[in-house]
């Protein structure tokens, strides 16, 4: 599997931040000829989510660890289950064991609150966004974990769409004027979002031909009607304090896309953990 660079230097800094000068209970009580087998376990119901990840943790302790994934990634498991086996020197496979069990329990975990939110919008035309309330440093790990959950990506960062917030507009002096100076400076290589507030700010962006329109905390009835009056001509996304509980209605005013900033920045990791099954000279 590839990633960006800055994810490997990513995993290597938190491999360094735990390791530091040396794992020093390690090195005192254990043999540096000593292998080991372990089995790393997920103990709870979860989408699996990480296992490459973890594997490259090891990896990067010591290249003489080999990692085998007993559930594909992206399995689901009802229960506590057995999901990958590392057999390798003592040492590095317990130096690099917290490392590689912090990122698995992360991933994991925002890859299943993905899953339990894409399963509220079953039924619905609605399709579930992921934001930018990401962990930092760890946003391409946790955007690629809400795929794993069946979620989809909104813009990586601030250089892959135009979305127009209310802070622009108030500096701009309207949505009127933000758009049509975000047309004039990108032309049609980017989409042009805007954030409205209110039905009449709907009614700006459609006029100003914006090519999607993102819902802000508006109410239940209100979004019914910005779908009403929307009509189908431009892509609509629900924002704004989306739970897990309010996510179906949400979905059955008719919006195309909602957004749910929890997905990172709430997700709680699930508890996962290594144990050491086999001794060898």
């Amino acid at each position: 599997m590839m990633w960006p660079a800055a994810v490997d230097r990513l995993l290597q800094w938190a491999l360094e931040e735990d390791v530091g000068r040396g794992d020093i209970t390690s090195e005192a009580v254990i043999p540096p000829h000593l292998r080991a087998a372990a089995v790393v376990r997920v103990k709870e119901a979860a989408r699996v989510c990480g296992l490459p990840m973890a594997e490259a943790v090891f990896r990067m302790m010591d290249r003489e660890v080999e990692c085998q994934r007993l559930v594909q990634e992206g399995a689901d498991v009802d229960g506590p289950s057995a999901v990958m086996r590392v057999e390798g020197p003592a040492r590095a496979v317990l130096s690099a064991e917290r490392t590689a069990l912090n990122v698995l329990a992360r991933l994991t975990g925002v890859a299943t609150l993905t899953r339990r939110a894409v399963a509220e919008l079953a039924g619905t035309r609605a399709r579930l966004l992921d934001t930018r309330k990401t962990t930092p440093g760890w946003r391409w790990l946790e955007k690629y974990a809400v795929r794993v959950g069946g979620g989809l990506n909104h813009r990586y960062g601030l250089d892959h769409l135009v979305l127009i917030k209310d802070n622009h507009i108030a500096i701009c002096g309207g949505v009127a004027q933000a758009v049509e100076r975000a047309r004039a400076a990108v032309g049609p290589a980017y989409r042009i979002e805007v954030e409205v507030e209110t039905l009449a700010q709907l009614d700006e962006a459609l006029a100003a031909g914006a090519d999607m329109i993102l819902l802000d905390n508006m109410s239940l009835p209100a979004m019914a009607a910005a779908v009403e009056r929307t009509a189908g001509r431009v892509p609509l996304e629900a924002s704004g304090g989306v739970t897990l509980e309010r996510l179906r209605a949400i979905a059955e005013t008719g919006v195309d896309y909602i957004s749910m900033g929890a997905l990172t920045h709430s997700a709680v990791s699930v508890d996962v953990g290594l144990d050491v099954e086999e001794v060898a000279p």
